[in-house]
């Protein structure tokens, strides 16, 4: 094959163009780009060989838009432009007038190669073809087509209608002006494109991935339950899905395949594809659209997850525990004024000890300003604000906790601070008393073998700020009563906070899945991938993420993220969890996040 000339691809580099666009495949993510495309006045040539997927893509443009019309977003005539300008075929061939073709064919290699070797032969010179991968090599697409400058990424997100990220890739073969082009048509339609390299999963899915992989491996280890795993990440880092329940929506054969593809690019061991996505996917258990995955659902298709073999039984949850009418709160942080609220609030009588009186009468004084802002925004009464305060009880000295029967540290996350107050409680406390750690990052257990009652000592993990926050951590050492699991359990029934049980090891739940993710949005900026603001954007419109990363690691500090990362990595000891080195060169500069003014970027000063 002799040379080829390189053609004109400026023309839609300077005009709102791209006028008329192919969609080949006519799954949810192509139905839903094609109702993207057609409500911004673009003409759309859906293709696909099934006729009855062209019949479901024309139906389900009809009843979205008839939606949009009921919610008057669209007026009737707006509506019927709109599917006018939707057109489906069978044939490859309608696409020879498209200036843009996207296909969102399956996630498979050879299917894809096939779809573009046919378009190189039925699309003019200047038509810039597009995959919707998230996986494959948009590279090795290109390389096999007659006009690699012309191929390029587009990848949007499910459902494409309401999601605001387009994240579109460009090899080292593509025109520049194909990815200007793109990147107007994506402005044009309302959406918030970013620009990335070509690698698999890009900057949302690369991220997202190998957290959802974590989670089934944490799942499958039987650590902690399904439901105690989802409801820990939407509760503690206000996620709208949880992991697992979000895999069955994506699809877990579609999970593994993406997974495969980041593993034999990076090999890194967190990439690789938990076995029990494999074995689900073997046994046809792909999530919702199978009907079952993770959870059963009540039919393929449907969101409704009904009870199964898996579901937890409805126990009374205050069967054999111990009774509770004082609690110790031993702290004068924010986190621990935050835990002693929480109890005075619930009705418990309160201790809240620290180093001095002073001290102690301080952190009262911060419980209620919190209190006397819940009452000016209308959350509790003055009389209940009234009673609370009175429930707390500021104290110099753990000689106070005398005659509490939950006694809660609060302190510095410094094993031997801890160590030194869970002998002082194992003095001071009666019998019977249960002992709870907040710690987030040290094991339960060492806490408990400081005492001469390790049988007695539980963890109990807050989130920060503890009164907003719904979700604590069980955790059980091996050496944790069952009346004493009964009896937090209760207990944080009684405070309504939602408890989640787990194991004694390092992170447990929350931050086991949340830090490895952070520290992987870190090296992506260390290898020049994308920018802070990009992965920031990525996960926020393409994830649902509150926060960005690099928001999220300045809000938390860079000293606490680092010190959980060295114990992550040292209880794991995996080579993907060891502590990006940009985050401990920021560190040991003294750019700290929020706190310090400058972490990965700069705040101003109060």
């Amino acid at each position: 094959m002799g040379p080829q000339s390189t053609p004109d691809l400026s023309t839609q580099a300077s005009s709102p163009s791209l006028s008329t666009v192919a969609i080949v495949g006519l799954g949810t993510m192509g139905t839903g780009i094609a109702e993207v495309l057609t409500r911004a006045g673009r003409e759309v040539i859906g293709i696909d060989t099934d006729e009855t997927a062209a019949r479901r893509a024309v139906s389900a443009l009809e009843a979205a838009t008839a939606r949009a019309v009921q919610r008057e977003r669209l007026t009737e005539r707006e509506r019927q432009d709109a599917l006018a300008r939707f057109r489906t075929f069978t044939d490859l061939q309608a696409a020879a007038d498209a200036d843009l073709v996207i296909e969102v064919v399956p996630e498979d290699y050879e299917l894809k190669r096939q779809v573009f070797a046919e378009l190189d032969a039925v699309v003019r010179p200047d038509t810039i073809l597009a995959t919707g991968t998230n996986a494959l090599s948009v590279t090795r697409l290109a390389a096999d087509s007659q006009r690699p400058e012309r191929v390029l990424g587009v990848h949007f997100f499910n459902p494409a209608p309401a999601m605001k990220l387009v994240e579109v890739v460009s090899s080292v073969l593509t025109a520049p002006t194909a990815v200007t082009a793109v990147t107007e048509l994506a402005h044009d339609l309302g959406k918030d494109p970013i620009a990335v390299g070509d690698r698999p999963g890009f900057v949302a899915d690369g991220l997202l991935f190998g957290y959802l992989n974590q989670a089934a491996a944490m799942y499958e280890s039987k650590y902690a339950t399904r439901e105690d795993i989802d409801a820990a990440m939407k509760l503690g880092c206000g996620l709208p899905m949880g992991p697992l329940a979000l895999l069955d929506l994506i699809g877990v054969d579609t999970a593994r395949t993406v997974l495969e593809a980041m593993y034999a690019e990076s090999q890194d061991r967190l990439h690789a594809p938990a076995p029990i996505l494999g074995q689900l996917a073997e046994a046809g258990l792909t999530g919702r659209k199978a009907g079952r995955g993770f959870y059963t659902y009540d039919a393929p298709g449907s969101a409704t997850i009904v009870p199964d073999a898996e579901s937890p039984a409805a126990a009374d949850e205050l069967a054999g525990g111990r009774t509770v009418s004082g609690v110790g709160v031993a702290g004068s942080g924010t986190m621990a004024s935050g835990i002693a609220e929480v109890f005075a609030k619930a009705g418990y009588k309160v201790v809240l000890a620290a180093r001095s009186l002073e001290k102690a009468e301080k952190a009262k004084a911060r419980i209620a300003k919190s209190l006397g802002r819940s009452v000016d925004k209308g959350r509790m009464t003055a009389e209940a604000r009234d009673a609370a305060l009175a429930a707390v009880t500021p104290a110099g000295s753990l000689d106070a906790f005398a005659d509490v029967e939950l006694a809660v540290e609060a302190v510095a996350e410094d094993l031997a601070v801890k160590q030194e107050l869970f002998r002082t409680l194992d003095k001071v406390c009666k019998p019977g008393a249960v002992l709870a750690t907040t710690t987030s990052s040290l094991p339960v257990v060492a806490c408990a073998r400081a005492t001469s009652r390790p049988q007695d000592v539980i963890g109990m993990h807050f989130f920060n700020p503890a009164p907003a926050m719904k979700l604590v951590e069980v955790v059980r050492t091996v050496l944790t009563a069952d009346d004493v699991h009964a009896t937090v359990r209760a207990v944080c029934a009684k405070v309504r906070k939602h408890p989640v049980d787990c194991g004694d090891r390092a992170g447990f739940i929350v931050n086991a899945l949340l830090f490895p993710y952070l520290n992987n949005a870190i090296k992506m900026v260390e290898e020049h991938y994308a920018s802070l603001d990009d992965i920031d954007a990525a996960m926020k419109l393409g994830g649902g993420y509150p926060m960005g990363p690099f928001e999220l690691l300045d809000v938390v500090g860079l000293d606490v993220s680092l010190a959980i990362e060295k114990v992550l990595h040292a209880e794991f000891r995996d080579p993907g969890l060891a502590p990006s080195p940009l985050l401990e060169h920021l560190v040991a500069a003294g750019c700290l996040g929020r706190k310090t003014g400058r972490g990965f970027r700069e705040y101003a000063r109060r």
